[in-house]
């Protein structure tokens, strides 16, 4: 039977590794994405091991003209992309509206939207003619309410729940699916990345409770993949058990002690 193709992006880390371990285990053929052509590398070789073909391309979401070069490139196989998942995605700090950092602000937006947007732009037309493809965007339980000092990041994966349903539309008339996973609190370097290198306080994001892991979410990915062609999972909120919403945490060290 003929492998099929998941091109996913971010995958040198956190969820977009997982994704790649997940669907190389699944039998599927890898192009992965990411900033960092050593640790892309890295990655690549690691799901080798599961029998996958395996494709790097390094690239930045948000360059517009890089993505694009890097979709164009694309020869033989690798041209029918069966799965694409976009990954790729971060927050930067917990700041108000009204003292937040510009940086961090363009940075989130050229990445969760423009990034996404850019993506799909590029690979969702050939599913489209084909009348065959998936679409499986990462957003976030953050899309569905601010929190505080969230603002910026909410926005953003607000909008990636908007673009996920306003594309599910566009292409209603065809066999493409397109699924919005959104994740509540995952151990990944999410939080890390957020507060720039500051790990004592990404460790106490998850302090008291048991996180979701990036296999977790790669977990909900593939099943979601693998529903049959007449099944669209068209939206997964996934959290930890003792977690409500994006708000409410219920934290117990005592429990959590338990459970690891």
């Amino acid at each position: 039977m003929e492998r099929k193709v998941v091109l996913i992006t971010g995958a040198t880390s956190g969820i977009g590794e997982a994704c790649a371990r997940k669907f190389a285990e699944g039998g599927y053929d890898l192009i992965l994405t990411g900033r960092n052509e050593d640790k892309l590398k890295a990655i690549c070789e690691k799901v080798k091991a599961f029998g996958a073909d395996v494709l790097p391309l390094t690239f930045d979401v948000r360059d517009r003209e890089a993505a694009t070069a890097a979709v164009e490139s694309l020869q033989g196989k690798w041209k029918t992309v069966d799965v694409l998942i976009n990954n790729a995605g971060l927050a930067l700090g917990l700041d108000k509206e009204y003292e937040g950092d510009w940086e961090d602000w363009t940075t989130m937006i050229d990445t969760n939207i423009k990034g996404l947007l850019i993506m799909t732009r590029l690979v969702v037309p050939a599913m489209v003619e084909r009348n065959k493809g998936h679409i499986i965007n990462i957003g976030s339980v953050a899309g569905d309410a601010a929190y505080a000092g969230g603002n910026v990041y909410c926005a953003t994966k607000a909008a990636v729940k908007a673009l996920s349903d306003g594309l599910r539309i566009d292409v209603a008339h065809t066999a493409v699916r397109v699924t919005n996973v959104k994740p509540g609190l995952v151990e990944t370097n999410f939080s890390v990345v957020r507060f720039h290198g500051n790990q004592e306080k990404a460790d106490n994001v998850y302090k008291g409770v048991q996180p979701l892991t990036g296999d977790d979410i790669a977990d909900v990915a593939f099943y979601a993949a693998s529903a049959p062609e007449h099944v669209q999972i068209a939206e997964v909120l996934v959290l930890a058990t003792h977690q409500a919403n994006g708000t409410v945490i219920d934290r117990n060290p005592d429990r959590v002690e338990h459970l690891s």
